[in-house]
């Protein structure tokens, strides 16, 4: 009966005390009432009914009633919580992604690209309360997708991402100043971009240096990912007709100090991954870093729950008043 209960008036449990001083003084009251009767003999006077010894069970009824009627002052109730959260700080985030032949690299499994998109998946699915956007860039760089709280849309957009959708090339530049071009009317709390890339910076006609200063001016901070292991990889060298490559091994080249000085100098900070699980570590420790701020509303809803033992209270005392004045009147 008590499961889920809690009480507005505890302080009404202190009344429980009265109930051992009453039984006390109900049993000294049946001392001072107890008369003796001496006689030569009890013969004839035998009377073989169990009521008199059923008696107390009067003022026990009364103590029952008394301990439901404190329960009741002690307002016992049901609580029901009820929760709603709101978004307080809301995070802008593009993904720049790198999609030049480098990228079919297979120093990750099965590919860069591939082992990309399956921990940017997890990354945009962890993050419920951010607006997102994809921009993919090569040799030139363009919106995949503008930044937007429909997560199926950016998963399906991210999924369809492949080689072969624009020229050949890196164009880190480009890949940051689309990115910025997208966060820069952004209302957001904070715009982030995550760039990432496994080269250096060969093709477009913005600077990375450029782009890194209109990402500083419109306060937008730039996390860095250089990919690609510490040595040689297996790597696309030669395009063949039926659209399959040729490959090589090749050194990997990043150029990690620009990447370095557009995190540092946008208030992001740079990483290297240089296999799949680094990948996966180096997206958590950002999904760590930037934290949505949410606000969770409570809401409590109580009922009452006295009424059953005032009744039970009512129904037990009624039952000694029938007890004491047909039963047992005799005896009382």
């Amino acid at each position: 009966m008590f499961d889920n209960i809690s009480f507005a008036n505890p302080d009404f449990f202190w009344l429980f005390l009265l109930l051992p001083l009453a039984i006390v003084w109900y049993i000294f009251k049946q001392k001072e009432q107890t008369a003796s009767l001496r006689i030569s003999s009890a013969k004839g006077f035998s009377y073989n009914s169990i009521l008199p010894k059923l008696k107390p069970g009067l003022f026990l009824l009364r103590l029952l009633a008394l301990g439901a009627i404190i329960v009741a002052l002690a307002r016992p109730q049901t609580e029901d919580i009820s929760t709603r959260s709101k978004t307080t700080k809301g995070i802008d985030i593009v993904m720049a992604i790198d999609v030049s032949s480098s990228m079919l690299a297979r120093d990750l499994k099965p590919n860069r690209l591939s082992a990309l998109k399956e921990v940017a998946a997890d990354f945009i699915k962890e993050r419920p309360n951010d607006r997102i956007g994809l921009v993919v860039y090569a040799g030139e760089g363009y919106t995949k997708t503008p930044i937007t709280t429909d997560k199926s849309i950016v998963l399906n957009a991210l999924s369809e991402i492949s080689y072969g959708q624009l020229d050949d090339g890196t164009a880190i530049g480009m890949g940051l100043a689309t990115s910025v071009n997208r966060l820069k009317e952004s209302k957001a709390k904070s715009k982030i971009i995550i760039l990432l890339t496994d080269g250096v910076n060969n093709s477009g006609f913005i600077e990375p240096q450029t782009a890194a200063d209109l990402a500083i001016e419109f306060g937008i901070k730039t996390y860095t990912i250089g990919i690609g292991t510490n040595g040689n990889a297996l790597t696309p060298i030669q395009y063949n007709p039926d659209g399959s490559f040729r490959y090589g091994m090749r050194q990997v080249e990043i150029d990690e100090n620009l990447l370095k000085d557009i995190a540092t100098a946008t208030g992001g900070k740079y990483f290297r991954a240089t296999d799949n699980e680094s990948l996966e570590e180096i997206y958590d420790e950002i999904n760590k870093l930037e934290k949505t701020e949410v606000e969770e509303f409570k809401y409590y809803r109580y009922e009452e729950k006295f009424r059953p033992w005032i009744l039970l209270a009512g129904i037990l005392l009624l039952l000694e008043w029938i007890l004491r004045n047909t039963l047992f009147r005799s005896f009382v």
